[in-house]
This record gives C-alpha cells, sequence and structure tokens, in this order.
C-alpha cells in the first residue's frame, strides 16, 4: 500500500504534483502496463473494477460513500460522487474527498499513470467543499484545496490553491470572480433531483 500521512492541501507553492508522485521503474523490454500485475494484484483489481462500476450507476450518495470506503478511498461525511465519475480503478485507496465536496458527472480521479518504463502513483487530495466539475479529469499527486472549483471538461495537472477556479486543458486560474459564475455546476446536481434516501442503506 501506498498510502503516506496526508500533508495539509497546498501549503507549499513551490511543490508540485511531480514533487508528489511515487516512481516505479519496471524491469523488462516491455512498457509499464504489459507488467500491470506486479503493480496490483490481479483479483483486487478485478473486484475494484466491479465496485467501480458499481459506484458509477448508482443514484444513492451514501451507497457511493460506503463503496469508495470499501475500496480504501477516505471519504468525508457529505460528499456528493456524481453518476458516471470514476475513481480510479487501480489505488482508490490514494484519493482523498473532505466533506462536503462535490465529483461532478463523468469526472475522472486518476492516482496512476502507466509510461514505458516506469509507472507513478500519486494520491489525489479534494479538499473540504471544493468541486469538481463535469467531465474533468484529475492526474495523479494534484491537490485541490478547499472550496476551489474545477470547471467542466478541465484536466487538473496542478495543484489548486483553495478558493480557486480553474478551467481549461490544462487547467489554470479563471481571470475574474465573473468568470467564476461560468463554471458549470448544473452537471453536479444530476442526484439532487432524485434525492439521497439515507434510510434505504
Amino acid at each position: 500500500m501506498y498510502r503516506e500521512n496526508l500533508s495539509p492541501i497546498v501549503t507549499d507553492e513551490t511543490a508540485s504534483r511531480h514533487d508528489r508522485v511515487r516512481h516505479h521503474p519496471t524491469p523488462g523490454p516491455g512498457n509499464s502496463l504489459a507488467d500491470w500485475p506486479r503493480a496490483r494484484h490481479p483479483l483486487r483489481v478485478a473486484l475494484s473494477y466491479v465496485v467501480v462500476w458499481l459506484i458509477r450507476i448508482s443514484p444513492s450518495l451514501r451507497l457511493k460513500r460506503w463503496l469508495l470506503r470499501r475500496l480504501g478511498a477516505t471519504v468525508g461525511p457529505g460528499v456528493s460522487w456524481g453518476l458516471e465519475a470514476t475513481p480510479d480503478v487501480f489505488w482508490p485507496d490514494l484519493i482523498t474527498v473532505e466533506a462536503e465536496a462535490i465529483i461532478g458527472y463523468d469526472a475522472t480521479i486518476l492516482c496512476h499513470e502507466f509510461l514505458q518504463d516506469e509507472y507513478r502513483t500519486g494520491e489525489v487530495v479534494i479538499g473540504e467543499r471544493a468541486m469538481i466539475g463535469a467531465g474533468a479529469i484529475v492526474l495523479p499527486g494534484v491537490e485541490i484545496g478547499a472550496e476551489a472549483r474545477v470547471a467542466a471538461n478541465s484536466l487538473v495537472t496542478q495543484d489548486v490553491p483553495p478558493g480557486t477556479t480553474v478551467a481549461g486543458v490544462p487547467a489554470e486560474p479563471m481571470g475574474s470572480s465573473a468568470d467564476a459564475d461560468d463554471v458549470d455546476e448544473s452537471d453536479n446536481t444530476d442526484e439532487a433531483e432524485i434525492g439521497d434516501d439515507e434510510s434505504e442503506y
């Protein structure tokens, strides 16, 4: 297991996700993905895949939180995980989502990268009341601060300071507070209409 003690979110402005990812060289002539069973046990990945599938399609936020915790993710109270949103299948235990954060429809949280001669793993930390927009992708090692917002379809390649709104590929801070109001939050309420019947589970 690669989980280490969590560091405070975005406290060192010089740090980057590359400073936090772990490098795992892979021997042999093939690329690192071809050697994935050495990185993570196949049965664990298969089970994780099934649970991730359930997380993606379940309309119950409470069930999603429970399943994410069973995979080893750290999930705070009140987290809203949107329909079709995907946690990392190989290393879901490297995901931390703090209280009341929103992960929007079809967003992806990645904690690994398979490259030619190595694979990399990195913890992703999403701060309290942060919002990840629909279709956004967060790369390994990224820390997103409290109440930060990531616009829909953005690619987050670096840390997002608390309270900041970022957008684009790669995601960069938006220019003004008026721009922040343009972040597409409509896709993040897909389950609000259904409700989160806590009594069902």
